[in-house]
């Protein structure tokens, strides 16, 4: 049988789970785990990719998604490459780590985001070794688990940076009504919302699923990366861009495309030319000189890092953003 498509369109919400090849685990230490989250925020970060719910277990892992573009399965792929690469450097082994490519079901938020979050949250309680434990065991353990977003979710102070609380809150009511509201999950032992899981890859109602076929796939033709190009609004065109970075940084636009150029200011055009322009890492390769999409890539991840611990590069890019947002207004 032919694996179900991927259905990708600017604001999905995604349900992605992976696990272990031949279900041997993916986390080792502890190590692991703090390197697993801190690839995650960059490459959040990266793609401009909105992360609501995660929880980390032994042999595989659940992420609850929203792409602000239509990119997870470049997401995912760039994502999954960085991990297994640290793994086998860190524990000295190669070869797969994940068994198969990752599994996404696309979700309608309005139906099923805080019921899935739950379902999200619970997975340790789930493990072997509690399935007869009493409810307060279960309840204490999960609420405590480290690896998972839903500390961040019942109290304040243990939230993270990365992860936009709000939207799921707000749909029951605040932190603690968020608490009880996994506690009766818990103690009424909820199934899985998945099993309503339609064509494959839809986790929504017949109104939903009714309105994906319409407008993402009976709309065109549906690919492993499908292109919804004319949903994107915005879309300022590659050469202004490239214009504008130069501009602002007051350097000669030729130096952007010079494939030996600055490494900072290659990489704040390949950044805003992703995130402006609509297109492909592919395409943007192009533009800078004729590199491949994986070189495009690493520029734009230095970036983040050299943004991160320098605040002169990150006021360059803010200045080139803001360079195209005020051209974009006249």
């Amino acid at each position: 049988m032919a694996r179900p498509l991927r259905i990708q369109y600017p604001g999905a919400f995604y349900h992605v789970t992976c696990r272990g090849n031949e279900r041997r685990k993916i986390f080792l230490d502890n190590e692991d785990r703090y390197r697993f989250l801190t690839i995650l925020k960059e490459s959040l970060k990266t793609d401009r990719v909105v992360l609501y719910a995660y929880v980390l277990m032994s042999n595989h892992f659940h992420l609850i998604l929203q792409t602000v573009r239509a990119n997870l399965s470049e997401f995912m792929r760039r994502f999954n490459i960085c991990y297994t690469g640290w793994f086998n450097y860190y524990h000295s082994t190669c070869g797969h780590l994940y068994q198969g490519r990752y599994k996404a079901l696309l979700v309608d938020a309005n139906s099923y985001l805080l019921e899935l979050s739950r379902y999200v949250h619970l997975n340790p309680a789930r493990m072997g070794k509690f399935r007869k434990s009493d409810y307060h065991k279960r309840w204490e353990y999960v609420h405590n688990y480290r690896w998972s977003s839903l500390p961040g979710y019942v109290n304040e102070k243990q939230a993270v940076d990365f992860v936009p609380y709000d939207m799921v809150l707000d749909m029951v009511g605040g932190r603690r009504a968020y608490q009880q509201f996994v506690r009766d999950g818990l103690r009424a032992g909820v199934e899985n919302p998945c099993d309503d899981v339609r064509c494959q890859v839809i986790l929504g109602d017949n109104d939903f699923v009714a309105r994906v076929r319409k407008e993402y796939v009976e709309a065109g033709s549906l690919r492993e990366q499908p292109m919804y190009r004319d949903m994107i609004t915005e879309v300022v065109a590659p050469e202004v861009v490239m214009d504008c970075v130069a501009k602002s940084l007051g350097i000669d636009p030729k130096r952007l495309s010079a494939r030996m150029g600055n490494g900072v200011e290659r990489g704040i055009a390949a950044d805003l030319l992703y995130r402006c322009s609509n297109i492909t890492q592919r395409e943007i390769g192009k533009i800078l000189g004729g590199i491949d999409y994986t070189a495009v890539s690493m520029l734009r991840r230095r970036l983040q890092t050299k943004m991160a611990a320098d605040r002169i590069i990150k006021q360059r890019y803010v200045k080139a953003e803001k360079y195209i947002q005020n051209l974009c207004e006249v």
